[in-house]
Parts: C-alpha cells; structure tokens; sequence
C-alpha cells in the first residue's frame, strides 16, 4: 500500500509538473515596471490602457495563439528598486521582455540592466534623450517622443513669439535638465537673438513655488519654458498667478495640455500657454474613435496621456512579439527595427538607426472652457518630422 502511495504521489507531481511547463507554453509573460505608487496620476490611467489592450490582444487570439500575460512591479520611484524588480521579472517569473517605467533616470536604469543581462526592454513613458542616444543600446526601445521631438514641435511656435529674454523653470533631475538643455539649444538656433536669463532648477515633486516665482520675475523675461508637471505644476501655476508672474509674459510648456496634469489645475489654468498635450475631445480619426470607445465602455471615463501610452506599449509588445515568433531578445530586436504599426494616433514605426518610435504629439495652446482647463487649436505633430538626420543621430548614439 506504502509503495502503491508513493508511485501515486510521484506521479501526480509529474503530471503537475507537465501541465506547468504546458502552460507555461501556452502564455508569453512581459515584466511591467512603473512608478504607480509615486505618480498615480498618469500611472493609473497608464495602467487601465495596457489592461485593455492585454483584453484585445488576448480576444484576437493571443501571440500566435498564446495567451498574453502582463506581471507588473511598482519601482516606487527609485532606479535601485526598478533594477531588483526588473531581476526579479527576469530570473523568477521568466518574463520574454520588459516594459514600462516613467521617470527618465528610472528609465536609465532599467535599460542599462537590459544592456546587461541581455534582455529586451521597450521603455513606455521616459523622455530623456539619453535612452536613445548618449546611452542607448541595442535591447531598448522607446515609444513616446523624446525631449528633442517635443521641444522641437514647441521651439517652431515659440520661435515665432517677439520675446527675446527667456527663463526656464524645470524639476532638477534627467528629464528636466535634458529638456531645458535640448530647448535651449533648438530655440538658439532658430533665435540666436534670444537671451536666457535665469534658470531655476526645484527638487522633483518638492518645488517651494513662492521663491522660485519671485527670482523669475526678478530675473524680468519676456518668456518662461516650464518643464514643471503634476503637484509641482499646481503649485507654480497658482503662486504664479497670484503674483502676476504670467500675465503680459508668453509660456511654452512640456506636457501641460495632457489631461493627467490640465485637469487638476481647473480654474486656474492659464491661458494661451504654448504646451504639448493629449485633446482627446477633439481628436477624430478612426484610429482614435476607435481606442476612445473602447476605453469609455470599459472604464466609464475619458482617456487620458498615460492611458494611450499604457495601451500603445502592450500593443507594440504584442506586434513584436508576433512578428518575431519568439521570446529570443535577438529576434525581438530584428523584429522591432523598422517595424511598422498602427496606433491611435496613427501608423508608427520603430527607426532602426536609434530605437525611437515615431509616434508623434498634439501642440496647441491651453484655455479656460466651463471652469475647466483645455486643448485649444491643438494640431497633431507626426514625429518622424521632428528627428534629426540619420547623420547627427549616429554622431548621438554610440555604435552596438
């Protein structure tokens, strides 16, 4: 009876076994990594857009017919702690990829582990500059548009502006001081009569609005590049107004027409800042009629910048992953480079020469509507427009 039992038991774990490894067969797993807990305001939107689109991808038939599963990590807000979730995806839950991540020194991070453990990582959200260029490597891709596509989008409007004394307010980290940089330097360019006459550089997320707004207007320009978002946009925008540091004075700001960082501000909004955004009210394509249908009868609510990131990277992922049939970093690599898909703004492609998407952003300028800060004259910028040469982006890029 004893042994009778104990070949039972045994083969009952390898018939466990077997349908372990059969379902591990049947899923293709991406690590997901992203500071939820730290930027709930586009991280939540963010993550409601790839739980939708891991829902179609699955209802089309999966990865060639495997079932896609998202394993997803919080980093808090810290590069260490996103290098050990990144190790945990990749040593315990066998992940065939990473995804995610939103602060650009967090992006870094994750991307400098995926160099070296050989391991492919499509970056969602980080802006830097440095993820497809100075530091860029052949296991990182980036779908949202770099700094320099964006400035380069805000620098042809804000070139057209009279004002020649400019300051600069940005959060003192990768993002901020890659943006300020990458601005300057394009708007230069175009205006070698522009002056910069003060910069103010607050911690990220701990801005002491009241001095920074008092040494711009001591510093007396005629235009303002903010490159402030979230809490610390609130915070500038309502000391700013209070003491009359925007009016008469012409603003070009990143991010600030995305819903996650225009909502909050509400009646305060300012008018006529020149700003990058996400007018999802007024965008009719069929691509995004599509998206914002299905985003509004899952969720009741309108989509905001994060949620379109959140949903394009698992979409991307998904393609890759298909065209590559399989988890192998080098094929999802050759799979990747030139690829073409579609989005909700429109056809994308992946640029071999430097791993950037094409996919491009919406620029107008903000306005008050109903109490409500909003998108007004708002365009759509295709961001193969706003890349450099093949020729300067190999003197950027260090060679694999």
């Amino acid at each position: 009876m004893r042994r009778r039992h104990l070949l039972g038991a045994g083969l009952a774990i390898v018939v466990a076994g077997m349908a372990g490894n059969a379902m591990a067969q049947s899923e293709i797993k991406i690590g997901e990594i992203n500071s939820y807990s730290l930027l709930p305001a586009f991280t939540e939107p963010y993550r409601k857009g790839w739980q939708l689109a891991v829902e179609e991808v699955n209802a089309a038939g999966g990865i060639n017919g495997k079932k896609l599963v998202v394993i997803s990590k919080d980093d808090g807000g810290k590069p260490a702690d996103a290098q050990t979730a990144a190790n945990e995806l990749v040593s315990s839950e066998n992940v065939a990829m990473l995804a995610g991540t939103f602060l650009s020194n967090i992006g870094l991070a994750v991307s400098d582990f995926a160099n070296q453990k050989k391991v492919f990582f499509l970056a969602a959200e980080p802006l830097t500059d440095a993820i497809t260029w100075s530091k860029g490597n052949r296991y990182t891709f980036r779908l949202r548009p770099s700094n320099y596509m964006q400035a380069a989008m805000l620098v042809e409007e804000a070139a057209k502006l009279p004002a020649k004394r400019w300051a600069t307010i940005a959060p003192n980290y990768e993002y901020g001081q890659s943006a300020v940089a990458v601005f300057k330097k394009l708007m230069s360019a175009k205006r070698p009569d522009i002056q910069w006459v003060d910069e103010q550089w607050p911690p990220q997320g701990k801005i002491d609005a009241g001095p920074v707004v008092q040494a711009v207007a001591a510093a007396n320009p005629e235009a303002i590049l903010n490159v402030t978002f979230g809490a610390d946009l609130v915070k500038l925008v309502r000391e700013g107004n209070t003491r009359g540091l925007f009016k008469n004075r012409a603003v070009v700001s990143f991010l600030t027409g995305e819903p996650e960082y225009l909502d909050p501000l509400k009646d305060e909004t300012p008018e006529g800042w020149i700003v990058t955004g996400y007018p999802w009210y007024d965008i009719k394509t069929p691509d995004h009629d599509k998206f914002l249908k299905a985003y509004q009868a899952k969720y009741n609510d309108y989509p905001r910048l994060g949620s379109i990131v959140g949903y394009q990277t698992i979409k991307a992922a998904a393609a890759i992953l298909a065209k590559a049939n399989s988890t192998d970093p080098e094929k999802l690599i050759a799979a990747t480079e030139g690829l073409s898909m579609p989005s909700p703004f429109g056809e994308i492609t992946f640029r071999k020469i430097d791993h950037q998407s094409t996919l491009g952003a919406f620029v107008g300028k903000t306005a008050l509507k109903d109490g409500k800060g909003v998108m007004t004259g708002s365009a759509y910028r295709k961001g193969s427009d706003y890349l450099p040469s093949d020729a300067e982006v190999e003197k950027l890029r260090p060679k694999d």
